[in-house]
Protein backbone atom coordinates (compact mmCIF):
# COMPACT_ATOMS: atom_id res chain seq x y z
CA UNK A 1 0.00 0.00 0.00
CA UNK A 2 2.71 2.45 0.99
CA UNK A 3 4.95 1.22 -1.82
CA UNK A 4 2.26 1.99 -4.41
CA UNK A 5 1.85 5.52 -3.04
CA UNK A 6 5.62 5.99 -2.96
CA UNK A 7 5.91 4.83 -6.58
CA UNK A 8 3.16 7.23 -7.69
CA UNK A 9 4.74 10.13 -5.78
CA UNK A 10 8.16 9.43 -7.30
CA UNK A 11 6.65 9.43 -10.79
CA UNK A 12 5.02 12.81 -10.13
CA UNK A 13 8.28 14.22 -8.75
CA UNK A 14 10.21 12.94 -11.75
CA UNK A 15 7.68 14.53 -14.14
CA UNK A 16 8.00 17.85 -12.27
CA UNK A 17 11.79 17.68 -12.31
CA UNK A 18 12.09 17.53 -8.55
CA UNK A 19 13.86 14.13 -8.67
CA UNK A 20 15.73 12.58 -11.58
CA UNK A 21 14.82 9.11 -12.81
CA UNK A 22 17.95 7.31 -11.50
CA UNK A 23 17.43 8.76 -8.03
CA UNK A 24 13.78 7.69 -8.06
CA UNK A 25 14.77 4.15 -9.07
CA UNK A 26 17.40 4.09 -6.33
CA UNK A 27 14.86 5.20 -3.71
CA UNK A 28 12.39 2.55 -4.81
CA UNK A 29 15.11 -0.09 -4.89
CA UNK A 30 16.25 0.80 -1.38
CA UNK A 31 12.68 0.45 -0.12
CA UNK A 32 12.28 -2.94 -1.84
CA UNK A 33 15.50 -4.16 -0.24
CA UNK A 34 14.14 -3.66 3.27
CA UNK A 35 12.78 -6.73 5.09
CA UNK A 36 9.02 -6.92 4.81
CA UNK A 37 7.15 -5.65 7.85
CA UNK A 38 4.47 -8.30 7.24
CA UNK A 39 5.29 -11.90 6.47
CA UNK A 40 2.58 -14.49 5.92
CA UNK A 41 5.14 -17.19 6.72
CA UNK A 42 5.97 -15.57 10.07
CA UNK A 43 2.28 -15.26 10.96
CA UNK A 44 1.61 -18.89 10.05
CA UNK A 45 4.68 -20.00 12.01
CA UNK A 46 3.44 -18.16 15.12
CA UNK A 47 -0.04 -19.65 14.70
CA UNK A 48 1.52 -23.11 14.34
CA UNK A 49 3.55 -22.53 17.50
CA UNK A 50 0.43 -21.56 19.43
CA UNK A 51 -1.43 -24.66 18.21
CA UNK A 52 1.49 -26.98 18.97
CA UNK A 53 1.89 -25.42 22.40
CA UNK A 54 -1.80 -25.94 23.13
CA UNK A 55 -1.54 -29.54 21.91
CA UNK A 56 1.45 -30.27 24.17
CA UNK A 57 -0.25 -28.82 27.22
CA UNK A 58 -3.50 -30.65 26.52
CA UNK A 59 -1.63 -33.92 26.05
CA UNK A 60 0.27 -33.47 29.31
CA UNK A 61 -2.91 -32.47 31.16
CA UNK A 62 -4.91 -35.41 29.81
CA UNK A 63 -2.19 -37.89 30.88
CA UNK A 64 -1.30 -36.02 34.05
CA UNK A 65 -2.12 -38.73 36.56
CA UNK A 66 -0.32 -41.45 34.57
CA UNK A 67 2.99 -39.56 34.59
CA UNK A 68 5.18 -39.74 37.74
CA UNK A 69 5.43 -36.43 39.57
CA UNK A 70 9.18 -35.94 39.13
CA UNK A 71 8.89 -36.79 35.44
CA UNK A 72 6.13 -34.22 35.03
CA UNK A 73 8.19 -31.48 36.63
CA UNK A 74 11.46 -32.27 34.85
CA UNK A 75 9.67 -32.75 31.55
CA UNK A 76 8.03 -29.33 31.70
CA UNK A 77 11.31 -27.64 32.66
CA UNK A 78 13.11 -29.47 29.86
CA UNK A 79 10.48 -28.37 27.33
CA UNK A 80 10.81 -24.74 28.34
CA UNK A 81 14.60 -24.78 28.13
CA UNK A 82 14.56 -26.69 24.87
CA UNK A 83 12.26 -24.18 23.20
CA UNK A 84 14.17 -21.13 24.45
CA UNK A 85 17.62 -22.53 23.72
CA UNK A 86 16.48 -23.80 20.32
CA UNK A 87 15.09 -20.37 19.51
CA UNK A 88 18.30 -18.66 20.60
CA UNK A 89 20.39 -21.03 18.49
CA UNK A 90 18.27 -20.50 15.37
CA UNK A 91 18.45 -16.72 15.84
CA UNK A 92 22.24 -16.94 15.67
CA UNK A 93 21.85 -18.95 12.45
CA UNK A 94 19.61 -16.29 10.90
CA UNK A 95 16.47 -18.48 10.84
CA UNK A 96 14.29 -15.91 12.55
CA UNK A 97 10.87 -17.32 11.55
CA UNK A 98 11.40 -20.76 13.11
CA UNK A 99 13.20 -19.14 16.05
CA UNK A 100 10.19 -16.89 16.67
CA UNK A 101 7.91 -19.92 16.70
CA UNK A 102 10.12 -21.74 19.23
CA UNK A 103 10.30 -18.70 21.51
CA UNK A 104 6.52 -18.41 21.45
CA UNK A 105 6.32 -22.11 22.32
CA UNK A 106 8.69 -21.52 25.23
CA UNK A 107 6.59 -18.72 26.70
CA UNK A 108 3.33 -20.59 26.15
CA UNK A 109 4.75 -23.70 27.80
CA UNK A 110 5.98 -21.61 30.73
CA UNK A 111 2.45 -20.33 31.38
CA UNK A 112 0.89 -23.75 31.10
CA UNK A 113 3.59 -25.29 33.29
CA UNK A 114 2.87 -22.79 36.08
CA UNK A 115 -0.73 -23.89 36.18
CA UNK A 116 0.04 -27.62 36.05
CA UNK A 117 2.84 -27.48 38.64
CA UNK A 118 0.65 -25.40 40.92
CA UNK A 119 -2.01 -28.10 40.80
CA UNK A 120 0.57 -30.86 41.27
CA UNK A 121 2.11 -29.38 44.44
CA UNK A 122 -1.03 -27.61 45.71
CA UNK A 123 0.72 -24.24 45.51
CA UNK A 124 -1.66 -21.50 46.61
CA UNK A 125 -2.24 -18.53 44.35
CA UNK A 126 -4.77 -17.02 42.01
CA UNK A 127 -4.99 -16.54 38.28
CA UNK A 128 -4.12 -12.84 38.50
CA UNK A 129 -0.75 -13.59 40.13
CA UNK A 130 -0.09 -16.28 37.52
CA UNK A 131 -0.86 -13.80 34.72
CA UNK A 132 1.58 -11.28 36.22
CA UNK A 133 4.37 -13.87 36.37
CA UNK A 134 3.54 -15.05 32.84
CA UNK A 135 3.64 -11.47 31.58
CA UNK A 136 6.99 -10.94 33.31
CA UNK A 137 8.39 -14.03 31.58
CA UNK A 138 7.22 -12.77 28.20
CA UNK A 139 8.71 -9.34 28.89
CA UNK A 140 12.07 -10.83 29.89
CA UNK A 141 12.09 -13.03 26.77
CA UNK A 142 11.29 -9.95 24.66
CA UNK A 143 14.27 -8.09 26.09
CA UNK A 144 16.66 -11.05 25.86
CA UNK A 145 15.84 -12.04 22.28
CA UNK A 146 14.67 -8.63 20.97
CA UNK A 147 11.60 -10.37 19.60
CA UNK A 148 8.64 -8.33 18.37
CA UNK A 149 6.45 -11.46 18.52
CA UNK A 150 7.26 -11.83 22.22
CA UNK A 151 6.38 -8.17 22.73
CA UNK A 152 3.02 -8.80 21.08
CA UNK A 153 2.49 -11.86 23.27
CA UNK A 154 3.24 -9.73 26.34
CA UNK A 155 0.63 -7.26 25.13
CA UNK A 156 -2.01 -9.96 24.78
CA UNK A 157 -1.11 -11.33 28.21
CA UNK A 158 -1.76 -7.84 29.60
CA UNK A 159 -5.17 -8.01 27.94
CA UNK A 160 -5.65 -11.43 29.52
CA UNK A 161 -4.87 -10.04 32.96
CA UNK A 162 -7.43 -7.28 32.46
CA UNK A 163 -10.01 -9.80 31.29
CA UNK A 164 -9.55 -12.06 34.31
CA UNK A 165 -9.68 -9.08 36.67
CA UNK A 166 -12.89 -7.74 35.15
CA UNK A 167 -14.50 -11.19 35.20
CA UNK A 168 -14.09 -11.43 39.00
CA UNK A 169 -13.65 -7.86 40.29
CA UNK A 170 -15.23 -5.55 37.71
CA UNK A 171 -17.15 -3.61 40.35
CA UNK A 172 -14.49 -3.32 43.03
CA UNK A 173 -11.00 -2.02 43.66
CA UNK A 174 -9.19 -5.23 44.59
CA UNK A 175 -5.96 -4.45 46.46
CA UNK A 176 -3.09 -3.28 44.28
CA UNK A 177 -4.21 -5.29 41.25
CA UNK A 178 -5.96 -2.33 39.53
CA UNK A 179 -2.58 -0.61 39.22
CA UNK A 180 -1.10 -3.52 37.30
CA UNK A 181 -2.58 -2.68 33.82
CA UNK A 182 -0.92 0.77 33.52
CA UNK A 183 2.36 -0.72 34.75
CA UNK A 184 2.09 -3.47 32.14
CA UNK A 185 1.30 -0.86 29.48
CA UNK A 186 4.38 1.17 30.42
CA UNK A 187 6.57 -1.95 30.23
CA UNK A 188 5.15 -2.84 26.80
CA UNK A 189 5.84 0.68 25.50
CA UNK A 190 9.42 0.47 26.76
CA UNK A 191 9.85 -2.94 25.12
CA UNK A 192 8.37 -1.63 21.87
CA UNK A 193 11.04 1.06 21.73
CA UNK A 194 13.76 -1.43 22.63
CA UNK A 195 12.88 -4.07 20.02
CA UNK A 196 11.47 -1.65 17.43
CA UNK A 197 7.97 -3.14 17.16
CA UNK A 198 5.83 -0.04 16.54
CA UNK A 199 2.55 -1.84 15.86
CA UNK A 200 2.63 -3.54 19.26
CA UNK A 201 2.35 -0.19 21.04
CA UNK A 202 -1.36 -0.13 20.14
CA UNK A 203 -1.90 -3.06 22.52
CA UNK A 204 -0.50 -0.94 25.36
CA UNK A 205 -2.50 2.15 24.44
CA UNK A 206 -5.74 0.15 24.30
CA UNK A 207 -4.98 -1.21 27.79
CA UNK A 208 -4.53 2.36 29.06
CA UNK A 209 -7.72 3.61 27.42
CA UNK A 210 -9.69 0.69 28.82
CA UNK A 211 -8.17 1.11 32.28
CA UNK A 212 -9.01 4.82 32.44
CA UNK A 213 -12.56 4.13 31.29
CA UNK A 214 -12.89 1.43 33.97
CA UNK A 215 -11.58 3.82 36.65
CA UNK A 216 -14.21 6.36 35.58
CA UNK A 217 -16.89 3.68 35.85
CA UNK A 218 -15.82 2.99 39.45
CA UNK A 219 -16.25 6.63 40.44
CA UNK A 220 -18.93 7.62 37.97
CA UNK A 221 -19.74 11.29 38.51
CA UNK A 222 -19.51 14.61 36.76
CA UNK A 223 -16.22 15.35 38.52
CA UNK A 224 -14.72 12.04 37.36
CA UNK A 225 -15.89 12.69 33.79
CA UNK A 226 -14.35 16.17 33.83
CA UNK A 227 -11.07 14.75 35.14
CA UNK A 228 -11.03 12.11 32.40
CA UNK A 229 -11.67 14.66 29.65
CA UNK A 230 -9.16 17.12 31.12
CA UNK A 231 -6.48 14.43 31.44
CA UNK A 232 -6.95 13.43 27.80
CA UNK A 233 -6.81 17.03 26.56
CA UNK A 234 -3.74 17.85 28.67
CA UNK A 235 -1.86 14.80 27.40
CA UNK A 236 -2.95 15.58 23.85
CA UNK A 237 -1.61 19.14 24.09
CA UNK A 238 1.59 17.85 25.73
CA UNK A 239 2.31 15.52 22.80
CA UNK A 240 1.04 17.85 20.05
CA UNK A 241 2.13 21.40 20.83
CA UNK A 242 5.47 22.16 19.14
CA UNK A 243 6.71 24.01 22.24
CA UNK A 244 6.07 21.01 24.50
CA UNK A 245 9.20 19.08 25.55
CA UNK A 246 7.23 15.84 25.13
CA UNK A 247 6.26 16.58 21.53
CA UNK A 248 9.61 15.50 20.08
CA UNK A 249 9.54 12.22 22.02
CA UNK A 250 5.93 11.60 21.02
CA UNK A 251 6.72 12.13 17.34
CA UNK A 252 9.13 9.20 17.46
CA UNK A 253 6.14 7.02 18.38
CA UNK A 254 4.18 8.09 15.30
CA UNK A 255 0.53 9.08 15.32
CA UNK A 256 -0.58 6.86 18.20
CA UNK A 257 0.07 9.11 21.28
CA UNK A 258 -1.94 12.04 19.94
CA UNK A 259 -4.75 9.82 18.66
CA UNK A 260 -5.22 7.86 21.88
CA UNK A 261 -4.89 10.97 24.07
CA UNK A 262 -7.67 12.66 22.10
CA UNK A 263 -9.70 9.43 22.23
CA UNK A 264 -9.53 9.56 26.04
CA UNK A 265 -10.62 13.20 25.92
CA UNK A 266 -13.52 12.27 23.64
CA UNK A 267 -14.61 9.49 26.03
CA UNK A 268 -14.47 11.98 28.90
CA UNK A 269 -16.55 14.52 26.97
CA UNK A 270 -19.07 11.78 26.16
CA UNK A 271 -19.23 10.92 29.86
CA UNK A 272 -19.87 14.58 30.72
CA UNK A 273 -22.75 14.60 28.23
CA UNK A 274 -24.15 11.53 29.94
CA UNK A 275 -23.86 13.04 33.42
CA UNK A 276 -25.62 16.23 32.33
CA UNK A 277 -28.33 14.29 30.51
CA UNK A 278 -28.70 12.13 33.60
CA UNK A 279 -29.89 15.10 35.61
CA UNK A 280 -26.79 16.39 37.41
CA UNK A 281 -28.18 19.92 37.01
CA UNK A 282 -31.77 18.79 37.48
CA UNK A 283 -32.59 21.36 40.18
CA UNK A 284 -30.33 24.06 38.80
CA UNK A 285 -31.70 27.17 37.15
CA UNK A 286 -29.01 26.76 34.46
CA UNK A 287 -31.06 23.93 32.97
CA UNK A 288 -33.78 26.35 31.95
CA UNK A 289 -31.29 28.31 29.85
CA UNK A 290 -29.33 25.22 28.75
CA UNK A 291 -26.14 26.96 29.81
CA UNK A 292 -24.26 23.76 30.73
CA UNK A 293 -25.14 22.33 27.32
CA UNK A 294 -23.90 25.41 25.49
CA UNK A 295 -20.63 25.50 27.46
CA UNK A 296 -20.05 21.77 26.91
CA UNK A 297 -20.83 22.08 23.20
CA UNK A 298 -18.36 24.95 22.87
CA UNK A 299 -15.62 22.96 24.66
CA UNK A 300 -16.27 19.84 22.57
CA UNK A 301 -16.33 21.68 19.24
CA UNK A 302 -13.27 23.72 20.21
CA UNK A 303 -11.34 20.58 21.21
CA UNK A 304 -12.13 18.94 17.86
CA UNK A 305 -11.00 22.04 15.95
CA UNK A 306 -7.80 22.32 18.02
CA UNK A 307 -7.08 18.63 17.37
CA UNK A 308 -7.46 19.16 13.62
CA UNK A 309 -5.25 22.26 13.69
CA UNK A 310 -2.46 20.70 15.77
CA UNK A 311 -2.34 17.21 14.33
CA UNK A 312 -4.84 16.90 11.50
CA UNK A 313 -2.39 17.39 8.65
CA UNK A 314 0.02 14.59 9.56
CA UNK A 315 -2.28 12.30 11.52
CA UNK A 316 -5.15 10.89 9.49
CA UNK A 317 -6.58 8.78 12.34
CA UNK A 318 -6.70 11.79 14.65
CA UNK A 319 -8.24 13.94 11.93
CA UNK A 320 -11.12 11.53 11.29
CA UNK A 321 -11.74 11.08 15.01
CA UNK A 322 -11.95 14.87 15.38
CA UNK A 323 -14.35 15.04 12.42
CA UNK A 324 -16.52 12.40 14.06
CA UNK A 325 -16.57 14.21 17.42
CA UNK A 326 -17.37 17.51 15.71
CA UNK A 327 -20.23 16.03 13.66
CA UNK A 328 -21.74 14.15 16.62
CA UNK A 329 -21.66 17.27 18.79
CA UNK A 330 -23.36 19.36 16.08
CA UNK A 331 -26.14 16.78 15.73
CA UNK A 332 -26.52 16.43 19.50
CA UNK A 333 -26.69 20.18 19.97
CA UNK A 334 -29.29 20.48 17.23
CA UNK A 335 -31.41 17.71 18.75
CA UNK A 336 -31.32 19.29 22.22
CA UNK A 337 -32.09 22.83 21.09
CA UNK A 338 -33.55 23.27 17.62
CA UNK A 339 -35.10 19.80 17.51
CA UNK A 340 -37.24 20.43 20.58
CA UNK A 341 -38.70 23.54 18.95
CA UNK A 342 -39.35 22.76 15.28
CA UNK A 343 -40.28 19.08 15.49
CA UNK A 344 -38.90 15.96 13.86
CA UNK A 345 -39.12 16.96 10.19
CA UNK A 346 -37.56 20.33 10.85
CA UNK A 347 -34.82 18.69 12.89
CA UNK A 348 -33.87 16.41 10.01
CA UNK A 349 -33.85 19.40 7.65
CA UNK A 350 -31.59 21.42 9.96
CA UNK A 351 -29.39 18.36 10.57
CA UNK A 352 -29.02 17.86 6.82
CA UNK A 353 -27.98 21.47 6.37
CA UNK A 354 -25.50 21.25 9.25
CA UNK A 355 -24.00 18.02 7.92
CA UNK A 356 -23.71 19.60 4.47
CA UNK A 357 -21.87 22.57 5.98
CA UNK A 358 -19.62 20.20 7.92
CA UNK A 359 -18.94 18.22 4.73
CA UNK A 360 -17.99 21.43 2.92
CA UNK A 361 -15.59 22.36 5.73
CA UNK A 362 -14.06 18.88 5.70
CA UNK A 363 -13.56 19.03 1.92
CA UNK A 364 -11.85 22.41 2.26
CA UNK A 365 -9.61 21.09 5.03
CA UNK A 366 -8.73 17.93 3.10
CA UNK A 367 -7.79 20.00 0.06
CA UNK A 368 -5.60 22.22 2.19
CA UNK A 369 -3.90 19.18 3.74
CA UNK A 370 -3.40 17.57 0.33
CA UNK A 371 -1.72 20.73 -0.95
CA UNK A 372 0.53 20.88 2.12
CA UNK A 373 3.72 18.91 2.37
CA UNK A 374 2.30 15.65 1.02
CA UNK A 375 1.89 14.02 4.42
CA UNK A 376 -1.85 14.43 4.77
CA UNK A 377 -2.57 10.72 4.84
CA UNK A 378 0.02 9.76 7.44
CA UNK A 379 -1.61 7.90 10.30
Amino acid sequence: MYRGRLERDLKIWVDKGLVDAPAASAILGEYDSRPASFSAGRVLAVMAALLVGAAILLFVASNWEAIPRIVRFLGLVALIWAFYLGGAYLLTRGRSIVATALLILGTMTFGGAMSLVGQMYNISGDVLTMMIVWFAAAAIATALFRSSAQAALAGFLAWGFCGFYLSDHSGEWYGVMPWVPPIMAAIIIALVRYVDAPRVRHLAYIVLVGWLTWVFAQYESLQAAVLLAAAGLIVFLAVSLPVSPLARIARTAGAAPAFYAFLIAAIGLLAIHGEIAGGFFENDIWVQNKLPLVVLAFITLASAIIAIILGGRDNGALRYLAYFVFACEILYLASETVGSIIGTSGFFLVSGVLVAIAAWLVIRLERRFSHGDGQGDKA
